[in-house]
């Protein structure tokens, strides 16, 4: 999905923008419930893993080097410690991260929506109509560098 790209309207063609317009916000909501589903699965084998890894140093504290009392607090750090407590911790930390993007996207999607509701009304208004009376660009220029002018004189005397 290249949300970027999906996000932005082109105003010369706010039909086919509408056209695509409920198609894109189907796919961004089927792709933030994926986010979604993987999310909590990623939660639940993380959490199968901290039941897991729990009851094995609690059953076999001497492979984890625990030499004393088996407290909450040193099962709690043998188990934060752990190379695979980081690995799966990341992996939660990604999902989350990859349905945090989904949501905005979803979000951008909708708020899209209502960008081209507006431009269309604004549209309907002649808002991008063009100047009723033709313009004489001649004159146009004349003026332009007839002010240039008048501003360079301001300037030289200003410094005097």
């Amino acid at each position: 999905m290249n949300y970027e790209k999906d996000t932005q309207i082109d105003n010369s063609a706010l039909d086919v923008e509408w056209l695509k317009q409920p198609t894109l916000m189907f796919q961004y909501t089927q792709h933030q419930a994926k986010m979604e589903q993987k999310y909590t699965d990623t939660i639940e084998e993380f959490e199968l893993y901290m039941a897991k890894i729990d009851k094995d140093v609690r059953t076999n504290p001497e492979e984890y080097e625990i030499t004393g009392k088996v407290t909450e607090t040193v099962v709690k750090n043998t188990i934060i410690t752990s190379e695979k407590y980081e690995e799966n911790k990341h992996k939660v930390v990604l999902a989350k991260y990859e349905l945090d993007v989904a949501k905005g996207a979803v979000r951008a999607i909708d708020t899209k929506k209502t960008s081209l509701e507006n431009l269309v009304k604004l549209h309907g208004q002649s808002y991008f109509a063009g100047p009723s009376v033709p313009r004489d660009l001649d004159k146009e220029w004349e003026k332009q560098e007839k002010q240039k002018i008048s501003n360079k004189k301001v300037k030289i005397e200003r410094r005097h």
